[in-house]
């Protein structure tokens, strides 16, 4: 009977230790869920062509098939340093990760040392007749380990805590080179508008420049007033005005560009397009179903990892009710010579110590409903961030179509704009209408024409707008899982310059000790920066 009873406490102490070891005191995580329409309200151009045509992929600024383009997106990826700061965050992330999960294993120590003492020989209390010194010696060496088991997962939540706030920094990584690159081209198409504004000025200062010589005919043939030829030379000297604001707009443009690629903009430049036209054509994009969107937005994965460290918060905050359990033992030996590996002179001590604080304050219970604050913060920053990624991808549709069909009507009025302005000048050069009305005409001809670049501009740089709301082709299954989180493998102890690659992030790979010259002439010539030699 004896025996049974102590194999059943057996049992039961086996059961109290793995139901102990296996405690998790933060709650059951779900992520919150949504309620998605079954489609769109707005309908961008062309959004229901095939997916497999207008879907956004990793590299969707080669929808618009330019290749100076492209080249300046491959060099902000390489080299971009806001992007390469945000790489060494997530690296920083994983290694915090790394720290706290390596408080779950036993911790060793090890020490040697050895000393040597004279005494004095005038010292006190020598004896009857020592003349000489005396000389103490002692050498040891030892060992120590303490470990504290994870009894209330309280190192546990802590490291999936921080290995969550991880894949949240590799989700904003994702995030910012998404901004990054919608930015760029954004900047490039407004670069080509400003061009195709500047030819358009300047076939109108050509047109211009005729029509003061017209007027000055006249008036030398004494068929038309001075006042035509003021009003011509006002309507010429203003649109150069323009075309000089044109320039400046451009160069800035241009400078911004210059930055995102990591360059000087003083030796940057862009070559200018002399054409009337953007050669850019409508961008088929497919916006997919609102219930994809969750998945393939950087900003939405990030808050809900962030919603989904609170939850282990939580049990990090409960775990401190319960007492702190450590086991700590260490040994060696010590002698007064070289002889130490003899049982003699061994040393050795264990012990468990338990920690429970019996007083706080309030302490304790604070932290909880903080961290429960955290968590009803968090879940409603998730769903801020879900209903502004559903507006952003609204606005994108409805920005896209509208502004196309802005374009289609502005060139209605470019080309009714133009037949009035070549009408005009005949009747005024035949001598049947002042020239007030040929410079009305002129100002709403060069307004038309400028106008429809504006739009056309406007519309391709919403179109960037709408692939950047629908995540640029990103996808979840990008996010490093758990276990990539690990920036070195268990035992490895070279090579730790960088971390092994996750989630596509890979800093080692880019230049960050360069400096910040460089030349961008032509999509064929696109000189990259000179590395400087490493200063680590």
């Amino acid at each position: 009977m004896t025996k049974k009873i102590r194999r059943s406490g057996a049992a039961l102490g086996a059961v109290l230790m793995a139901s102990l070891s296996a405690c998790d005191l933060s709650p059951n995580y779900k992520p919150t869920q949504f309620l998605y329409p079954n489609g769109w309200g707005g309908k961008g151009v062309l959004v229901d062509g095939k997916p497999s045509d207008g879907q956004p992929r990793g590299d969707w600024w080669t929808m618009f098939h330019d290749p100076q383009l492209d080249a300046l997106e491959a060099r902000l990826l390489q080299s971009n340093p806001d992007l390469q700061a945000q790489a060494e965050a997530f690296t920083q992330a994983r290694d915090v990760a790394r720290e706290t999960e390596a408080q779950l294993y036993p911790q060793f120590s090890g020490s040697a040392g050895g000393t040597k003492n004279r005494t004095s020989v005038t010292r006190l209390w020598r004896a009857r007749g020592a003349t000489s010194a005396l000389y103490e010696s002692s050498e040891f060496y030892s060992g120590a380990a303490t470990w504290e088991p994870d009894f209330w997962d309280r190192i546990r939540n802590q490291s999936h805590l921080q290995k969550n706030l991880a894949q949240a920094s590799a989700a904003d990584y994702a995030n910012s080179r998404l901004s990054l690159q919608a930015e760029l081209a954004s900047d490039y198409l407004g670069l080509r508008g400003l061009d195709a504004q500047y030819a358009v000025y300047d076939d109108s200062i050509r047109y211009y420049r005729t029509a003061v010589q017209i007027t000055q005919l006249r008036q030398s043939g004494a068929i038309a007033a001075g006042l035509d030829v003021s009003r011509a030379e006002n309507q010429l000297y203003s649109t150069m005005a323009a075309q000089s604001n044109v320039v400046a707009q451009r160069q800035v443009l241009e400078h911004a560009i210059a930055v995102l690629v990591n360059t000087v903009p003083a030796s940057f430049h862009v070559p200018q397009e002399n054409s009337q036209f953007l050669r850019f054509h409508t961008v088929q994009v497919d916006a997919g179903l609102p219930s994809q969107l969750l998945e393939r937005r950087p900003d939405i994965a990030e808050s809900e990892r962030e919603f989904a460290a609170s939850s282990r918060a939580i049990g990090v905050s409960r775990a401190a009710f319960y007492p702190d359990v450590t086991f700590s033992a260490s040994g060696g030996f010590m002698n007064n010579g070289f002889d130490l590996a003899n049982m003699a002179n061994s040393m050795w001590s264990y012990g468990v110590q338990a920690v429970e604080p019996l007083f706080t304050g309030g302490l304790r219970r604070a932290a909880l409903q903080r961290a429960w604050s955290q968590y009803r913060q968090n879940a409603d920053n998730y769903r801020a961030t879900v209903l502004a990624a559903f507006q952003e991808v609204e606005d994108g549709l409805s920005q896209t179509r509208e502004f196309h069909r802005q374009q289609m009507q502005q060139a209605e009025a470019v080309a009714a704009a133009l037949r009035t302005q070549r009408m005009t000048m005949a009747l005024y050069t035949g001598g049947l209408t002042n020239y007030l009305d040929v410079v009305v005409a002129q100002q709403a001809a060069l307004t038309a024409r400028i106008d429809e670049v504006q739009a056309q501009t406007t519309q391709l740089q919403a179109t960037v707008r709408l692939i950047r709301a629908l995540g640029g082709g990103w996808d979840r299954s990008q996010l490093p899982s758990i276990k990539e989180i690990e920036p070195f493998h268990a035992l490895q102890y070279d090579n730790l310059h960088h971390p092994l690659p996750a989630g596509g992030i890979d800093p080692h790979d880019s230049p960050s000790d360069s400096d910040l010259r460089g030349n961008y002439s032509s999509p064929q010539s696109v000189q990259g920066l000179t590395q400087a030699p490493s200063k680590r």
